[in-house]
């Protein structure tokens, strides 16, 4: 990390899509409360493949501010892929995450900052208390935070708020993929850092455009859910779940299979009724459950493989980025 790396306060990282309309309110809001506190600041706009002209804005924003940083993707990939570009770039010493619809305030930030300074947090997530959306996004939205609190063991209220800040190796050890932005607190405990704390935060109702998540995120958050539980206890050791269960239902196969036959043995040499084993539904079905078993143990098996083989990380294909007034493409 250089020298300008080590006096740089804030890195603020905002994904967006299509939010062409609310970045120069934005961008001159976060300037402003950047100023008022005398930080010392990173803006990392990543533009997430936007149709509606937002990049064209970011040029133009860039020219009056020269904190702003941008990264723009050739087509939309998520939020997820956004943030993870945005904390690979992030060089601040606190990280903050903010979604670019306005509905969070950036007068927040110096807060979020000192809790992680002062008060010794890894992480500190927002909570929108008192919620602008519709009943219909608040209701479900509750019943999704009470899942992942019990699945997690971590008592936050509102997993999903995009206003999140973070110490600046915390950003560094997590890897954002898929759909797990949601999940971010679950990824950093995963990962060591146990210290994550929660603020009440301003929400606003939504000043420009529309919502772009519809009622198929809660799909996605749940089985992402299951996905991230899972990848806390065996993303190391597949093995131990598919080995496990799969030796589980072998022996079960096996030993009724065993069964069977003994019982078929017995009858016939005490010369009582008896029916071929391979008339009997219950064989049939212990030999599935060998060859269940057989091919669960192989899955573990070779996702240990796989695991200890792997070296990928997720590429994303950046179409341009801007770097103090300095443009690629």
């Amino acid at each position: 990390m250089s020298a300008q790396d080590h006096n740089l306060d804030v890195s603020i990282v905002v994904p967006l899509y299509d939010e062409a309309e609310s970045l120069p309110e934005l961008t001159a809001w976060i300037d402003r409360v950047m100023r008022e506190h005398a930080l010392s600041y990173e803006l990392i706009l990543v533009d997430d493949g936007s149709d509606d002209g937002s990049w064209a804005v970011i040029e133009q924003l860039c020219e009056t501010y020269p904190a702003l940083c941008a990264i723009g993707f050739t087509r939309n990939y998520g939020k997820s892929a956004a943030l993870y570009c945005g904390f690979e770039a992030a060089r601040g010493e606190v990280v903050i995450t903010m979604d670019a619809d306005l509905q969070d305030s950036p007068d927040e930030i110096p807060e979020l900052r000192r809790m992680i300074l002062e008060e010794g947090y890894d992480l500190v997530s927002g909570w929108k208390k008192h919620r602008y959306d519709p009943i219909g996004k608040r209701w479900p939205s509750k019943f999704f935070n009470w899942t992942a609190r019990t699945v997690s063991g971590i008592r936050l209220h509102d997993f999903n708020c995009g206003l999140k800040a973070y110490r600046r190796k915390v950003v560094k050890a997590i890897e954002v993929y898929g759909e797990m932005h949601r999940y971010i607190p679950i990824l950093a405990k995963q990962a060591g850092f146990r210290r994550i704390g929660e603020k009440v935060v301003e929400h606003r109702a939504r000043k420009y455009g529309h919502s772009k998540f519809g009622i198929e995120r809660m799909v996605k958050g749940y089985l992402d859910l299951i996905t991230v539980s899972f990848m806390s206890r065996f993303s190391r050791s597949p093995m131990y779940f598919f080995g496990g269960l799969g030796t589980l239902m072998f022996l079960i196969g096996g030993a009724t299979t065993v069964w069977v036959i003994g019982v078929k043995l017995y009858r016939q040499v005490h010369a009582l009724p008896l029916r071929a084993v391979t008339d009997q539904p219950l064989f049939y079905l212990a030999i599935l459950a060998i060859i269940l078993g057989v091919q669960l143990f192989l899955a573990g098996f070779l996702g240990e493989m796989i695991y200890r083989g792997s070296s990928d990380r997720n590429k994303y294909l950046i179409d341009r980025t801007i770097n103090n007034k300095t443009e690629t493409i």
